[in-house]
């Protein structure tokens, strides 16, 4: 299942840079492009790392990075979706995936903190 879901955040990191790539090249739009960019692909990024973590401990709070930088994306995503309307539709299919990543990101912390409570 791993490898299923790096490869889904290399994609949404992939599809998130695409849709950035479309963006005015403004000043205003660049803050906002670049910031998203970043924090998109940091979710693929931290979420390989926890696959390398050392402990359960370092497991959790890597995946705890991961949910920072999924719900960073979602707030960029609703900014650029409020700025401009026209960019919703698009907006709407990146929100949801990344919504479906947050999610399995969450479960996947509550599942390691409960197995490491039974240790």
């Amino acid at each position: 299942m791993e490898n299923t879901i790096i490869k889904r955040t290399q994609r949404y990191a992939v599809n998130v840079w695409r849709f950035c790539a479309k963006m005015p090249k403004t000043r205003e739009y660049n803050a906002y492009v670049n910031q998203l960019i970043r924090c998109s692909s940091s979710v693929g990024a931290n979420y390989r790392a926890s696959q390398r973590a050392k402990s359960t401990a370092d497991f959790i709070n890597k995946l705890k990075i991961v949910e920072e930088e999924a719900d960073e994306t979602l707030y960029f995503l609703e900014l650029l979706s409020e700025i401009n309307p026209a960019l919703t539709n698009e907006i709407q299919i990146l929100h949801k995936e990344g919504n479906e990543i947050l999610s399995i990101v969450v479960a996947s912390i509550k599942t390691a903190r409960r197995n490491q409570k039974t240790k």
